[in-house]
């Protein structure tokens, strides 16, 4: 049997690995802002997220439930949009 410090441990490292893919997610956002840019398109696509949450539900195989996930993807697609949103800001500024 494992020692609490074993799992905690794990979830060190489970966190490491969460960080990275986070930040890995938001530079794909970026490069997404940049697209969007020249095509003049907005930053916030409703359809897209519908088919984020849906994509991220099918695929959910417990124990979080759906609505659990559900919260937590909700905001990290809300902080993914900021970040579009300010780096579209940002871009236009130094023009």
């Amino acid at each position: 049997m494992s020692s609490i410090d074993d799992w905690r441990d794990k979830i060190d490292e489970t966190d490491k690995k969460l960080v990275q893919l986070l930040n890995e997610r938001a530079h794909y956002a970026d490069e997404i802002g940049k697209i969007k840019e020249q095509l003049g398109m907005e930053a916030y696509s409703p359809k897209r997220e519908k088919e984020v949450l849906e994509n991220i539900l099918k695929h959910n195989k417990g124990p979080l439930n759906d609505l659990a996930l559900r919260r937590l993807f909700e905001r990290i697609i809300d902080e993914s949009r900021k970040l579009e949103r300010e780096a579209m800001s940002e871009r236009k500024k130094s023009l």
